[in-house]
């Protein structure tokens, strides 16, 4: 059960101080790291999906990134490798970080390495993570969805 995986905290230096369960982490705002995978497609459009209702954080907003929070004893790349397998059926595809960033809001404090990913293939969408998911190029709608909060995210390269 995700709730009781457990995650990595950092301080604000992002040094490793300990861990523990997604929950406490969520519950105390604890500083932790996560992952985002920025996946474009051939014609350079970005994957976007809609969160479902039930995600323990942001639950219903779009998302530009794919990812999730390190957990221990795992490394950047092997949270976002595990995380792009389980969220879009991807894998054996080479990660490399892009940049990372230090992210705090009144839902999360988190360091993000970002790993842009390009995709031929089709991918394998899991149901139970996201309500819907579909590709777009459009700098208008983001836009749109960030002035209504619906994005979750705009940091993008």
């Amino acid at each position: 059960m995700p709730e009781k995986e457990l995650v990595q905290i950092v301080d604000s230096n992002n040094t490793e101080i300990g861990l523990t369960t997604r929950q406490e982490m969520r519950a105390k705002r604890l500083p932790h790291r996560a992952t985002y995978i920025l996946v474009f497609n051939s014609n350079g459009e970005i994957f976007i999906q809609k969160r479902t209702k039930n995600k323990d954080i942001y639950p219903g907003y779009y998302d530009i990134a794919s990812g999730g929070v390190v957990l221990g004893g795992e490394s950047y790349e092997m949270s976002a490798s595990r995380e792009l397998h389980e969220e879009l059926g991807i894998k054996d595809t080479p990660l490399v970080p892009h940049f990372d960033i230090y992210h705090e809001d009144g839902n999360n404090i988190v360091w993000v390495v970002f790993f842009p990913v390009s995709m031929t293939a089709r991918l394998a969408f899991r149901r139970k993570r996201w309500k819907r998911a579909f590709f777009i190029i459009s700098q208008k709608f983001l836009n749109y969805l960030n002035k209504n909060h619906l994005l979750r995210m705009v940091w993008l390269p």
